[in-house]
């Protein structure tokens, strides 16, 4: 025990001190900025001593001073000081094509958040899926950040597993595999404010290893969530943990149509690692119909991730109970709304927005600000690119998840629980909600919608 406790006090006093010796190189020479070009905007970037310093000016959009040398796997320390007001970052493995978005760039972020949100240390994807790690799931992270003084960062990217580290806090966990090399950039953000003219942004310090960084990388541990982006696929640590795949990204092994012994002939499809409900008249369940998992589970941690088109409907069903409604129509359960909310009318119908994404479909209404009340939004949404679901259900305690933000929770079998049902579309149906266990169902509503990276951890005995 003695002897891990010292391994865990070196593991955090190398990430919060500078890393020296063979292999480390500085990326900023300390005397001009030749080794850097200036990319999506004319922002000013000025040297200071031994500060890179950006300097905010209105109407200048995200400007980013980035490496002129790309990189794949290497450990990058830095520090940084900010003024209040402002938000920054560093990019990582990052791009600047002419075939995206007229060179946009875009890549993975080490955020720097002073706002009340205390998100710095998270892990962001610029200008394509947004936020593949906030700090919700990671308060401890949020108390690391020193206003208005020095922060150390330490990155490990290595293969598609990066670690970050914020003042020896461990900060964001993730594995991707979307980019595997790109340019360092440290970013000058965009203000809104005539209050935030002339603040800036100082970088120091700024050094990478790249020969071998595996071998200097800091322990594995579990100190806080790991979260994977991997596509169909399990990391070491959540088969450790007890996930398991409910699709193996490539047939229909476990799931059948809802109202069929067999998984539907027609209306849905498996391509590249996607499974997709197809376009058809936008009727309920019209087409190929809704599919089930074959298995029934209780209490579990369900995860999913799924992209819509304009206009789409669909909805992720938990406890469902395949014998109820034979007839027209879905099957009966719990239904995590998978919407587009800006372009389809049923955003509009129901109450107080329970039918809208993420809601607990006719029921409750999603929103992030009860849950997080510095958000600057309800509900975090990539349109039209990738969004990952999650249902939590343990016992009669039940939470969803819209990319990593919780949006809603309640209690089963109560008599609160109860009144909702009775004012809900689902009033028709007994006892609505409160099976011990039931399928879980991707749903036909008529309109195209793909599914990846459906898993799942259930609770021992479930």
């Amino acid at each position: 025990m003695k002897h891990q406790a010292f391994i865990a006090c070196l593991a955090l006093l190398c990430a919060c001190s500078f890393s020296t010796g063979e292999g480390w190189q500085d990326l900023f020479n300390g005397k001009d900025l030749s080794n850097f070009e200036v990319l999506n905007g004319d922002g000013q970037f000025i040297i200071e001593d031994d500060e890179i310093v950006g300097v905010s000016r209105m109407d200048i959009p995200n400007t980013f001073l980035a490496t002129k040398k790309a990189y794949s796997d290497f450990i990058l320390e830095y520090e940084i000081k900010i003024e209040a007001g402002l938000n920054s970052g560093v990019q990582i493995r990052s791009l600047s094509l002419p075939e995206y978005k007229n060179g946009r760039v875009h890549g993975y972020q080490i955020e720097m958040d002073p706002s009340k949100r205390a998100w710095t240390g998270g892990f962001y994807e610029e200008g394509r899926r947004g936020w593949l790690y906030n700090l919700e799931c990671n308060p401890k992270a949020k108390t690391a950040f020193k206003a208005e003084d020095w922060n150390h960062f330490r990155v490990e990217a290595i293969g598609s597993h990066f670690r970050v580290w914020l003042n020896g806090v461990p900060s964001a966990d993730v594995m991707d595999e979307l980019i595997p090399e790109g340019f360092i950039a440290l970013q000058l953000h965009a203000i809104y404010s005539g209050a935030d003219e002339g603040k800036t942004v100082r970088f120091r310090n700024i050094k990478i290893l790249t020969d071998d960084p595996e071998s200097m990388a800091l322990p594995i541990t579990n100190a806080i969530p790991q979260v994977s982006y991997l596509t169909n696929q399990l990391t070491e640590r959540e088969k450790a943990e007890g996930w398991q795949l409910l699709w193996d990204g490539k047939s229909t092994t476990g799931w059948r149509g809802a109202k069929l012994d067999q998984f539907p002939e027609s209306g849905w499809k498996i391509e590249d690692g996607i499974l997709a409900v197809q376009k058809s008249d936008g009727g309920e369940s019209t087409n190929g119909g809704d599919i089930v998992t074959v298995q029934q589970f209780g209490d579990f941690e369900l995860e999913v991730d799924f992209k819509i088109t304009k206009g789409a409907n669909s909805g992720i069903k938990y406890f469902v109970d395949t014998e109820l409604n034979q007839g027209e129509g879905s099957s009966i359960g719990c239904e995590y709304q998978i919407l587009d909310d800006a372009n389809h009318p049923d955003a509009k119908q129901g109450t107080d927005g329970n039918r809208t994404l993420a809601s607990l479909y006719d029921i409750i209404p999603a929103n992030a600000h009860y849950f997080s009340p510095n958000e600057s939004t309800s509900k975090r949404v990539n349109t039209y690119g990738w969004n990952r679901a999650k249902i939590i259900v343990r016992g009669n305690h039940v939470e969803h998840y819209l990319n990593g933000i919780q949006v809603i929770e309640y209690e089963r079998r109560t008599q609160t629980w109860r009144a909702l049902v009775a004012r809900s579309k689902y009033v028709v149906w007994p006892n609505f909600g409160e099976r011990e266990t039931g399928h879980i169902l991707l749903q036909d509503h008529g309109d195209e919608v793909q599914f990846k990276n459906i898993k799942m951890k259930t609770e021992a005995g479930s």
